[in-house]
């Protein structure tokens, strides 16, 4: 991760303790307006572990998973009510033991794994843990008895894995498949039960700055929230209070903010329910759904939106004057919309506009494909900024999600990248991607869906295949970094413009990691062999990926030797060039790093015509600056040449005695 990529957690705005629900989760560069919007953030990159950190408020009988998290090799397997906040305590688990803000506690991998077999790919790898990677498995999605079997089964197989290589999981289990729970997992099993919600609401209220004295939580109808919410609906609560607060709008004391916020989750949906018996026509109907999904708009663009919307679901405006038609002033009025000073829309009620387009999407289900194509169009209308096409996106990305058409969104992504005019794509269906990414329940839906596009025959637009290069750069790479891997080795072997933009993302994807960096050279033989008539792309890549300014420091030089024996192994050999002068170069400026001259020659397996082709570029690098540095560095090759053709030699001369290896090659 680049230090431009990082994210600043002055004011982390994670959830915490997350119960059931839908996550949504931003990553990289360029994503500083998804703090701004509040968007919710869940993910298992390090800087989002620590902003969750600062906000969790442990269960009861975390503790006792923490202490059987401790032990290389271990597994535990949570169980609580949904809404008792399972997931975050999961990653809390994960991060808590052995933070010490050193640079390699940095590095070290913690990754969510598929939770059923259709959330993988044939093409993604098995897992293969390292010694202390941290892993997680929430299978609290679960409602199929069936399915639990089966995933039981791959649990079996990953707690193996585990154990062997001395790493560490947790796993989130379905609250409804007691009955199904396999015994030999009884050992491992802990019971949480949810915290104190007072407590959460406190932990909240305190990193939002918000100056209250404990008496004034003792607000009867909160009460009765925090004992019987789940930990999402506290997290919202206290967002409210803060919104509240920063809106200015609702007074200036505690007191209103707080109880503006128990109105909101508790009466909104109600009222909602109530305006909707009263307003009849289409026209109405449609101005207050567009005023929901554009809220924070100029009022002439909500207008713009609103005309669009009635076109889409086949209303006909009566053929007469607009003149003699009821104000657009007084039609907002007449729905509780305000205008305020500067000119923009938004609902007189605390969180009311989200009341609204939930009531739609849930009660209207077969307008949906209208409200899709509605959203294509209206998101893109002159009036709104690149802040307000983002919350219009993410509203309706939010509801497409909540009622299950993941397909609307990525249908969004789709058409939005296809027709980007600029080079740098389109922000709405970058946003839109993020959003399907990083739900927990259709996560995997849309990697698949990534998949089936990088994969597939036939050509891919520019505009798509940059978004799906930045998606599996910034996002993919953060939480499912093999899979990320995968899907940018398509990208980048693929023909068009955008290759070069995904090959440079994959290598500086591979080149963070020393296991992605393994990964990808042992990816790109294995392409480069499977595939001769068209190894040259993947080979290009491979040498690209060898040179000495993208190997890990310090190198591994058994990943090396088997990179750089997969390219002298086959032509064409002028990638060899470049290639090879890049570490006498390395050598030449570091002479503890010599051991690449003997790691080259060993790759060769002793064949002539590649140990020349060694001495030749040798030859020309040394001659194309005169320094006693390159002289040395030149001779102790070409002793290594020397010694490979001798053993080649005395090889051939005894057929029948055991090649001679080098100890990279052992």
């Amino acid at each position: 991760m680049t230090e431009q990529d990082r994210i600043t957690v002055n004011d982390p705005r994670g959830p915490v303790n997350n119960g059931e629900g839908h996550q949504y989760v931003f990553y990289g560069a360029g994503t500083d307006w998804m703090t701004r919007k509040r968007v919710e953030f869940l993910r298992i990159a390090r800087e989002d572990r620590m902003r969750l950190a600062n906000r969790f408020v442990p269960p009861r009988g975390y503790r006792i998973a923490a202490d059987h998290l401790e032990k290389p090799g271990s597994v535990v397997l949570l169980e609580g009510p949904p809404g008792s906040g399972r997931r975050a305590a999961a990653i809390m688990l994960l991060h808590g033991f052995g933070e010490d803000g050193s640079a390699d506690e940095e590095r070290v991998r913690v990754e969510e794994l598929p939770a059923t077999a259709k959330d993988e790919h044939r093409n993604d790898k098995p897992l293969a843990p390292g010694e202390g990677d941290r892993f997680l498995l929430d299978l609290s999605g679960i409602t199929d008895e069936e399915e639990y079997i089966t995933a039981q089964r791959r649990l079996v197989v990953h707690r193996s894995k585990i154990q062997e290589a001395g790493a560490h999981m947790v796993v989130v289990l379905p609250s409804v498949m007691e009955h199904a729970h396999a015994p030999d997992f009884e050992p491992h099993r802990v019971k949480l039960e949810r915290p104190r919600g007072v407590a959460v609401i406190t932990r909240y209220l305190r990193m939002d700055q918000m100056a209250f004295r404990p008496a004034d939580l003792g607000n009867a109808d909160l009460q009765r929230l925090c004992d019987r919410s789940p930990m999402r609906e506290l997290a919202r609560l206290a967002g409210l209070v803060k919104d509240a607060r920063d809106s200015g709008r609702f007074g200036s004391d505690f007191a209103g903010w707080l109880d503006q916020a128990i109105h909101a989750v508790t009466d909104r949906a109600g009222e909602v329910g109530r305006q909707m018996v009263a307003v009849r026509t289409v026209p109405e109907r449609a101005l207050l759904l567009a005023a929901a999904v554009f809220e924070g708009a100029r009022a002439d663009t909500v207008y713009e939106a609103w005309q669009v919307l009635m076109k889409k679901v086949g209303h006909k405006e009566e053929a007469t004057s607009e003149f003699a038609q009821t104000d657009f002033g007084e039609r907002l009025k007449g729905l509780g919309i305000e205008r305020a000073p500067d000119g923009r829309l938004r609902f007189g009620r605390l969180a009311y506009a989200d009341a609204v387009r939930t009531y739609f999407w849930a009660n209207f289900p077969g307008v949906r494909d209208d409200l899709r194509d509605w959203i294509d169009c209206a998101a893109g209308l002159d009036g709104l900024t690149t802040d307000d096409q983002v919350d219009v996106v993410v509203r309706f990305g939010e509801r497409s999600l909540a009622v299950g058409r993941p397909d609307h969104l990525f249908g969004l992504v789709v058409r939005w990248a296809n027709h980007a005019a600029r080079a740098s794509g389109d922000p709405r269906a970058a946003t839109s991607l993020e959003l399907g990414l990083r739900h927990e329940e259709f996560g995997g839906w849309f990697r698949r869906r990534m998949y089936e596009c990088v994969a597939r025959s036939g050509s891919l637009s520019d505009g798509l295949a940059r978004v799906l290069t930045t998606a599996c750069h910034q996002s993919l790479g953060a939480t499912h970094p093999d899979q990320a891997v995968v899907r940018l080795h398509h990208l980048a072997v693929r023909r068009g413009e955008t290759a070069h933009e995904a090959r440079e993302a994959l290598l500086d994807l591979a080149c963070r990691d020393r296991r992605l960096y393994r990964l990808l050279i042992d990816r790109l033989r294995d392409r480069s062999h499977q595939e001769p008539h068209r190894a040259n792309p993947h080979l290009l890549l491979l040498t690209e990926l060898l040179r000495s300014d993208r190997a890990p420091d310090p190198p591994r030089w058994s990943d090396l030797f088997l990179g750089w024996k997969a390219v002298f192994s086959q032509p064409p050999t002028e990638l060899w060039n470049p290639l090879v002068s890049s570490w006498l170069d390395t050598v030449a400026d570091d002479r503890t790093q010599e051991m690449a001259l003997n790691v080259m020659v060993g790759a060769t397996h002793g064949r002539t015509a590649a140990l020349h082709r060694l001495y030749v570029i040798v030859c020309g690098w040394a001659r194309s600056a005169r320094h006693p540095s390159r002289a040395a560095v030149a001779t102790l090759f070409w002793q290594h040449i020397d010694q490979a053709q001798y053993a080649r030699t005395e090889s051939t001369e005894h057929a029948g005695a055991e090649p001679r290896t080098t100890e990279e090659e052992r």
